[in-house]
């Protein structure tokens, strides 16, 4: 396990492919799957109320006085990422099929993600306040913004965002973030006290998207249709994305001659995408049979994120000036 642990491969990531696996052999079925359902939908409500409790205004108006990085890492999440999204649909959407380009396309208008870039820019000894207004400010813009993204990028049939899937968005994601931040003059001060009852949430939630999404997708036979060449190309060309990200973050750094620790934010802010926020709005707008396949590149761009970044970040952590 320690060695698993020194390329970035933890507890909480062998426990996203056991879910992963438990879905592709032994799915949820009839009264099992509505159950489930059912248990998924009111832990992502839970899930965005306690985002609304945690999230401090404050600390999002203190962040925002660095407009250059703020506006680098907000346009790399909501413009390159997009940019280089269609690019690479263009490109290889024919080999991919059109679930996995459907789950490219998404990958690209997500929000960054909020506790792993902090951590990695904590690590690697960066400018951790303004890590943290770029981490929120994208999740609280995207909980909006990626819908409306998707709604204009998904040109597939019933792969774009219909009014009921807006409608389920508002009342599963956005009435409970807004809810949370209404009641966090009252009870934010418990949530962020009690930070393992809102880790098992989190973490548990997606566990249960997950184990959901990929068996809804084993009982619809979707994986059957998703032939082996493409599953390959998926891997190599979610990595393409990663790395050409990571050159343009490390490039549009330099150009602007920020300061290392701002680099970092830039890096690590800009260069990933959020399972935690992806996977409930995947379930949200895509039909149940299908989720499985379209979440898939966000999987395993996640995966590989944390893998490359962890070990990035160790790397700057011994050498700052690396």
């Amino acid at each position: 396990m320690q060695a698993l642990k020194r390329i970035g491969i933890d507890t909480y990531m062998l426990l996203l492919i056991g879910m992963v696996l438990l879905g592709l052999l032994l799915p949820a079925r009839g009264m099992a799957a509505e159950i489930l359902r059912g248990a998924t939908f009111w832990a992502v409500t839970l899930l965005f109320f306690l985002y609304g409790a945690k999230l401090d205004p404050a600390s999002v108006r203190a962040g925002l006085l660095n407009l250059r990085l703020q506006g680098l890492t907000f346009g790399a999440t909501y413009a390159l990422f997009p940019a280089l999204g269609i690019l690479l649909a263009i490109l290889f959407g024919r080999v991919l099929g059109p679930e996995l380009t459907l789950g490219l396309l998404f990958l690209a208008v997500l929000p960054s993600t909020v506790q792993s870039s902090i951590a990695f820019t904590s690590i690697a000894g960066g400018n951790v306040p303004a890590a943290i207004c770029a981490a929120s400010l994208s999740n609280l813009v995207g909980v909006v913004l990626t819908p409306l993204l998707v709604t204009h990028l998904l040109h597939q049939e019933g792969g774009g965002a219909s009014l009921d899937a807006i409608q389920k968005i508002a009342v599963q994601i956005l009435l409970p973030f807004v809810a949370g931040q209404l009641l966090r003059r009252w009870i934010g001060g418990f949530v962020q006290r009690h930070r393992l009852m809102t880790m098992v949430v989190d973490r548990g939630s997606i566990l249960l998207i997950v184990y959901s999404a990929f068996g809804a997708g084993t009982v619809a036979g979707i994986w059957s249709a998703i032939p082996l060449p493409g599953l390959v190309l998926c891997f190599l060309v979610t990595a393409l994305l990663l790395a050409l990200v990571m050159g343009g973050m490390v490039g549009a750094g330099r150009l602007f001659r920020l300061p290392p620790q701002d680099q970092a934010v830039l890096f690590f802010c800009g260069s990933t995408k959020s399972l935690a926020s992806g996977l409930p709005i995947a379930t949200a707008i895509f039909p149940a049979a299908t989720v499985g396949a379209t979440v898939l590149p966000v999987m395993i761009y996640h995966m590989t994120q944390l893998l490359v970044c962890s070990a990035i970040a160790q790397r700057l952590a011994r050498n700052p000036r690396a």
